[in-house]
């Protein structure tokens, strides 16, 4: 009974099989802020017994431990594509993640074992992972914890691979995670035969300075390439989620300068192995580097290839940067043949981004989608397997055609179920009171100065008015984290922070610390409204109002990123652009015009009936559904990368 409790606590499918984390929920020792592979790992010798003469446990264990076992049975043992992925969010039990990029990683691992998809990823372990976030005084705080590889549920492979970093060898050791039948490679510099500042190379995500970046970014491409050939994995296509991993073309290129083509005919050679999707709203977004730093690192692939330092350079070159640098985006774009942007409207925008960059008209779009099992509330899991059918999971439109089938009723009692869950977990993470019965609007996102998470403040008095009322109670949920080095940010934050303390507020306005995985799945099941307000089109896809979408959450957002292209007019509601080029002026408009949908539209909709989710509301939720649920899953996303960027890059390798 343990090996296979083991070894259920060991592969991530548990993170989105609500009955066997139940398993676990049962644990003498369990602890929900652990990872249960640290908890089965720790049972006593009393406590295993105890579990094993329990046979009703005993039973489930067996049959999830055979439904995994079938499942892994076809994990794919060479491959056909390999994910590369600076993090991966697929637990907030597994801190390896800091926000939407890697969320999105996670989903994506997810929805390729859902569908048999033949796929691998490769990361990085970060063991001191992300920060954990305090807002004491009125600010942002950071605090950084540290994880072993086997307290969460990684296998040592065994397998060491070396980089060179600058002068030095660096070596890299790869633990595998399991995600349901994908194997995810993590490499790890933490290696007693580096020195103290090799082996933190990989110590934290996302920090540091520029040398501290490339180093992990060179750990990422070239060794996550050499952890995949020394796995004896091929993986004829190569998938660069973001430019970070972009280094990985260097690994190629020497493989078949080494067989004897030139840099300029390997460089053809290897473009239709790779695919590179792009996330990059804006110039700010990218990652650049500075020549000098660029050339100590690479100077010596030159020598290797016998060309100039100034050839291999030109490689990460965008001639309309203002100033000099090697681009990880424009070099990605310049060697694959497959490239896409991550909304329709983001799509457009790169290739305005990158029209100086070789390759960037031919940048396409695939929209972002959710992993529909991780994000939905499970109750509400179980009510839409029963009433629309197999299918809805991964955005089957003959399943959401069912969603008439939900009754007024069912939907009520839903809504207030997640709403109760959501103001029970603020009273224990703030104190704060939430009425379950009050219009929740949810704002949670990185707390970026172009998400605007301080724009209602725009009009202290018309959103002190809506709080006011105690006819039609409104109450505002946000979270997010500013990035450590982000002032600006913080600066944002801390305005939030600061108007939920004021009497305008009305204690009804509050802010959720350190914003992770479990908080934003009781937001997404809690909140009735889902508020994006970013500057148009700096959004490049944005996945949260999705999440909120499969809830039965309504969104209300500029029109950018996702919501440009599924915004119908009856699923939600979207904040009209300003056509000012003033920023202030822009954002005064906007705000103006997304607190006066809030209380004439939103919040007289919400309370038409006199009492909360009035009839016409949960007809609008029923649109949400019908419309929405066919588009935004990761099934959906992931299906669309196997049929137009996987399966034609495989047939242009393999013929």
């Amino acid at each position: 009974m343990i090996e296979r409790l083991g070894a259920l606590a060991s592969n991530h499918q548990w993170s989105w099989n609500e009955s066997a984390r139940a398993l676990f929920a049962e644990l003498p020792n369990f602890d929900a802020e652990r990872h249960p592979a640290a908890l089965v790992g720790e049972l006593t010798a009393a406590e295993v017994q105890a579990l094993a003469d329990d046979t009703e446990f005993c039973d489930r264990v067996a049959a999830h431990a055979e439904a995994l076992a079938a499942l892994t049975a076809t994990t794919p043992t060479n491959p056909d594509v390999a994910y590369f992925s600076p993090e991966f969010g697929v637990s907030e039990l597994v801190p390896q993640y800091s926000g939407g990029l890697g969320i999105l990683a996670g989903d994506h691992m997810k929805s390729a074992s859902d569908l048999g998809i033949s796929l691998c990823g490769v990361g990085l372990f970060y063991r001191g992972g992300f920060f954990r976030q305090s807002v004491d005084g009125g600010r942002q705080g950071e605090r950084y914890e540290t994880y072993e590889p086997a307290e969460l549920g990684c296998f040592d492979t065994g397998i060491e691979v070396t980089v060179a970093i600058a002068d030095a060898d660096v070596t890299a050791h790869v633990w595998r995670f399991d995600v349901g039948r994908i194997s995810l490679l993590l490499l790890d510099t933490d290696v007693a035969s580096n020195s103290a500042k090799h082996r933190a190379i990989t110590d934290r995500l996302y920090s540091g300075d520029r040398q501290h970046r490339i180093e992990q970014e060179l750990i990422l491409g070239v060794g996550g390439s050499r952890a995949l050939a020394a796995m004896g994995w091929d993986a004829p296509v190569r998938h660069l989620n973001e430019g970070h991993a972009g280094f990985l073309i260097f690994d190629l290129l020497d493989r078949d300068i080494a067989a004897g083509l030139t840099l300029a005919e390997a460089l053809a050679a290897i473009g239709p192995r790779l695919v590179f999707t792009t996330h990059t709203p804006v110039p700010a977004g990218i990652d650049r580097f500075e020549p000098a730093l660029a050339a100590g690192h690479l100077a010596p692939w030159a020598q290797r290839w016998g060309v100039s330092i100034d050839e291999v350079l030109e490689l990460g070159t965008d001639p309309t940067d203002p100033v000099a640098a090697f681009n990880m985006a424009a070099l990605c774009l310049k060697a694959a043949k497959r490239a896409n942007g991550v909304s329709q409207l983001h799509g457009a925008v790169s290739r305005d981004l990158f029209a100086g960059v070789d390759g960037a008209d031919a940048i396409g779009s695939i929209t972002n989608g959710i992993h529909a099992r991780t994000w939905t509330m499970p109750r509400l899991q179980d009510v839409f397997d029963e009433r629309l059918g197999a299918g809805w999971e991964n955005g089957d439109a003959a399943a959401w055609a069912n969603v008439s089938a939900l009754d007024d009723d069912t939907i009520r009692a839903l809504r207030r179920a997640g709403s109760v869950e959501l103001a029970e977990l603020v009273a224990e993470r703030t104190g704060d009171t939430i009425d379950p019965d009050s219009l929740i609007i949810g704002f949670a996102r990185r707390f970026a100065t172009y998400k605007r998470a301080n724009l209602l403040l725009q009009h202290p008095e018309v959103l002190a008015a809506l709080l006011a009322n105690d006819d039609r109670p409104v109450h505002f949920v946000f979270a997010g984290k500013a990035h450590p080095a982000d002032n600006e940010g913080k600066a944002v934050l801390a305005d939030v922070l600061a108007y939920g303390k004021t009497s305008a507020a009305n204690d009804r306005f509050t802010f959720i610390p350190d914003y992770d995985v479990a908080v934003a799945q009781a937001m997404y099941a809690g909140c009735d409204v889902w508020l994006n307000n970013p500057i148009r089109p700096h959004e490049a896809s944005g996945t949260s109002g999705e999440k909120s979408a499969l809830n039965g959450g309504l969104n209300c957002s500029i029109s950018d990123g996702w919501w440009d292209e599924m915004a119908d007019g009856r699923n939600g509601w979207t904040i009209p652009d300003s056509n000012s080029t003033d920023p202030t002026t822009r954002d005064r408009a906007e705000s103006a015009a997304a607190l006066d949908i809030l209380t004439n539209e939103i919040a007289a909709e919400y309370f038409a009936d006199g009492t909360p989710w009035s009839t016409a509301w949960l007809e609008r939720m029923r649109d949400n559904w019908s419309s929405l649920g066919p588009l935004v899953t990761a099934g959906r996303m992931v299906a669309d990368y196997e049929r137009e960027l996987y399966r034609p890059a495989l047939n242009d390798v393999t013929g």
